[in-house]
Protein backbone atom coordinates (compact mmCIF):
# COMPACT_ATOMS: atom_id res chain seq x y z
CA UNK A 1 0.00 0.00 0.00
CA UNK A 2 1.26 3.45 -0.92
CA UNK A 3 -0.24 6.58 0.61
CA UNK A 4 0.51 10.19 -0.20
CA UNK A 5 0.47 13.30 1.95
CA UNK A 6 0.35 16.20 -0.50
CA UNK A 7 0.14 19.92 0.00
CA UNK A 8 1.85 23.23 -0.56
CA UNK A 9 5.10 24.08 1.24
CA UNK A 10 4.49 24.86 4.90
CA UNK A 11 1.27 22.83 5.16
CA UNK A 12 2.65 20.58 7.93
CA UNK A 13 3.31 17.46 5.86
CA UNK A 14 6.70 16.69 7.39
CA UNK A 15 5.38 17.13 10.92
CA UNK A 16 2.61 14.63 10.14
CA UNK A 17 5.18 12.26 8.68
CA UNK A 18 7.38 12.52 11.77
CA UNK A 19 4.43 11.65 14.01
CA UNK A 20 3.52 8.71 11.79
CA UNK A 21 7.10 7.40 11.72
CA UNK A 22 7.50 7.62 15.48
CA UNK A 23 4.14 5.94 16.06
CA UNK A 24 5.02 3.28 13.52
CA UNK A 25 8.09 2.24 15.51
CA UNK A 26 5.79 1.39 18.41
CA UNK A 27 3.32 -0.65 16.35
CA UNK A 28 5.21 -2.25 13.44
CA UNK A 29 6.46 -5.79 13.85
CA UNK A 30 9.35 -5.15 11.48
CA UNK A 31 11.85 -2.43 10.67
CA UNK A 32 10.88 1.12 9.76
CA UNK A 33 12.84 3.16 7.20
CA UNK A 34 12.62 6.90 6.61
CA UNK A 35 14.23 8.42 3.51
CA UNK A 36 14.90 12.16 3.30
CA UNK A 37 17.01 14.58 1.29
CA UNK A 38 19.38 15.91 3.94
CA UNK A 39 19.53 15.44 7.69
CA UNK A 40 16.82 17.73 9.05
CA UNK A 41 14.87 14.87 10.66
CA UNK A 42 17.80 13.45 12.63
CA UNK A 43 16.62 14.71 16.02
CA UNK A 44 12.88 14.30 15.35
CA UNK A 45 12.83 10.63 14.38
CA UNK A 46 13.06 7.81 16.93
CA UNK A 47 16.54 6.28 17.06
CA UNK A 48 15.09 2.84 16.17
CA UNK A 49 14.14 4.06 12.69
CA UNK A 50 16.63 3.57 9.87
CA UNK A 51 16.97 7.20 8.75
CA UNK A 52 18.58 7.56 5.33
CA UNK A 53 19.96 10.77 3.83
CA UNK A 54 19.40 9.88 0.19
CA UNK A 55 21.75 12.64 -1.00
CA UNK A 56 24.65 10.47 0.15
CA UNK A 57 23.77 8.00 -2.61
CA UNK A 58 23.45 10.40 -5.56
CA UNK A 59 19.83 9.39 -6.22
CA UNK A 60 18.13 11.96 -8.46
CA UNK A 61 15.42 10.20 -10.46
CA UNK A 62 12.50 7.87 -9.84
CA UNK A 63 14.08 4.78 -11.41
CA UNK A 64 17.17 5.09 -9.23
CA UNK A 65 15.01 5.61 -6.12
CA UNK A 66 12.89 2.58 -6.98
CA UNK A 67 15.96 0.38 -7.35
CA UNK A 68 17.48 1.83 -4.17
CA UNK A 69 14.33 0.82 -2.25
CA UNK A 70 14.48 -2.65 -3.80
CA UNK A 71 18.10 -2.93 -2.69
CA UNK A 72 17.19 -1.88 0.85
CA UNK A 73 14.60 -4.62 0.98
CA UNK A 74 16.96 -7.18 -0.53
CA UNK A 75 19.36 -6.47 2.33
CA UNK A 76 16.65 -6.52 5.01
CA UNK A 77 13.46 -8.51 4.47
CA UNK A 78 12.19 -7.32 7.87
CA UNK A 79 11.23 -3.86 6.52
CA UNK A 80 7.49 -3.34 7.01
CA UNK A 81 7.21 0.45 6.56
CA UNK A 82 8.99 3.01 4.40
CA UNK A 83 8.46 6.75 4.69
CA UNK A 84 9.78 9.18 2.08
CA UNK A 85 9.86 12.89 2.90
CA UNK A 86 9.69 15.52 0.16
CA UNK A 87 10.03 13.20 -2.81
CA UNK A 88 10.26 16.10 -5.26
CA UNK A 89 13.43 17.27 -3.48
CA UNK A 90 14.88 13.85 -4.23
CA UNK A 91 13.51 13.39 -7.77
CA UNK A 92 12.86 16.59 -9.64
CA UNK A 93 10.52 15.18 -12.25
CA UNK A 94 6.99 15.94 -13.47
CA UNK A 95 3.83 14.44 -12.00
CA UNK A 96 3.47 11.97 -14.88
CA UNK A 97 6.81 10.34 -14.03
CA UNK A 98 5.82 10.34 -10.35
CA UNK A 99 2.69 8.39 -11.28
CA UNK A 100 4.73 5.76 -13.15
CA UNK A 101 7.04 5.46 -10.12
CA UNK A 102 4.05 5.06 -7.80
CA UNK A 103 2.62 2.24 -9.91
CA UNK A 104 5.90 0.30 -9.76
CA UNK A 105 6.43 1.05 -6.08
CA UNK A 106 2.88 0.07 -5.18
CA UNK A 107 3.20 -3.27 -7.00
CA UNK A 108 6.47 -3.95 -5.16
CA UNK A 109 5.13 -2.82 -1.76
CA UNK A 110 1.96 -4.89 -2.12
CA UNK A 111 3.88 -8.01 -3.13
CA UNK A 112 6.21 -7.69 -0.12
CA UNK A 113 3.67 -6.43 2.44
CA UNK A 114 5.35 -3.05 2.93
CA UNK A 115 3.46 0.10 3.85
CA UNK A 116 4.80 3.24 2.12
CA UNK A 117 3.95 6.87 2.92
CA UNK A 118 5.31 9.71 0.76
CA UNK A 119 5.12 13.46 1.29
CA UNK A 120 4.80 15.61 -1.81
CA UNK A 121 5.19 19.39 -1.84
CA UNK A 122 2.83 20.40 -4.62
CA UNK A 123 -0.63 21.71 -5.18
CA UNK A 124 -3.03 18.73 -4.87
CA UNK A 125 -4.93 20.09 -7.88
CA UNK A 126 -1.86 19.21 -10.02
CA UNK A 127 -2.11 15.52 -9.11
CA UNK A 128 -3.31 12.97 -11.63
CA UNK A 129 -6.36 10.86 -10.79
CA UNK A 130 -4.12 7.90 -9.95
CA UNK A 131 -2.02 9.97 -7.55
CA UNK A 132 -5.14 11.55 -6.06
CA UNK A 133 -6.59 8.10 -5.35
CA UNK A 134 -3.61 7.42 -3.05
CA UNK A 135 -4.08 10.58 -0.97
CA UNK A 136 -3.98 9.97 2.71
CA UNK A 137 -4.14 13.73 3.25
CA UNK A 138 -4.27 16.43 0.63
Amino acid sequence: MVNIIMGEKGAGKTKMLINMVNESVKTESGNVVCIEAGTKLTYDINYAVRLIDITEYKISDFDALFFFINGLYAGNHDITAIYIDSIFKICKRPMKEFEAFLKKLEAFADSEGIRVVITVSANPAEATDFVRSRFMIA
